[in-house]
């Protein structure tokens, strides 16, 4: 059975980075696309990244272009994402998930735990 286990959440201040990881098991994901999502407290899941199979394209929302990038490394079937400039606003727990397209509009594997990242001002 597949499983997507997320990793490197934590506390940072303003202005900090943190580096997330997501490790999948059970199966490989290196011809789907992958992508990273965040649910915040009283707020629905929103989509915040994806990067295409092969790595060459990416996608961000809004709110964390130039800020946020990920990355992947099929070999390892793993997928980054570097969060650069952080704000109180990008506290959420953060989850990855696979799919056909760079939005990961239809998630093909269950959720996972997700990591927890608190941003304090």
């Amino acid at each position: 059975q597949a499983q997507l286990v997320e990793s490197g959440g934590g506390l940072v201040q303003a202005g900090g980075s943190l580096r997330l990881s997501c490790a999948a098991s059970g199966r490989t994901f290196s011809s789907y696309a992958m992508g990273w999502f965040r649910q915040a407290p009283g707020k629905e899941r929103e989509f915040v990244a994806g990067i295409s199979w092969s790595g060459y394209s990416t996608y961000y929302s809004d709110s964390v272009k130039g800020r946020f990038t990920i990355s992947r490394d099929n070999a390892k079937n793993t997928v980054y994402l570097q969060m650069n400039s952080l704000k109180p606003e990008d506290t959420a727990v953060y989850y990855c998930n696979a799919g056909p397209d760079l939005t990961i509009a239809t998630p093909r594997s269950s959720w996972g735990q997700g990591t927890q990242v608190t941003v304090s001002s």
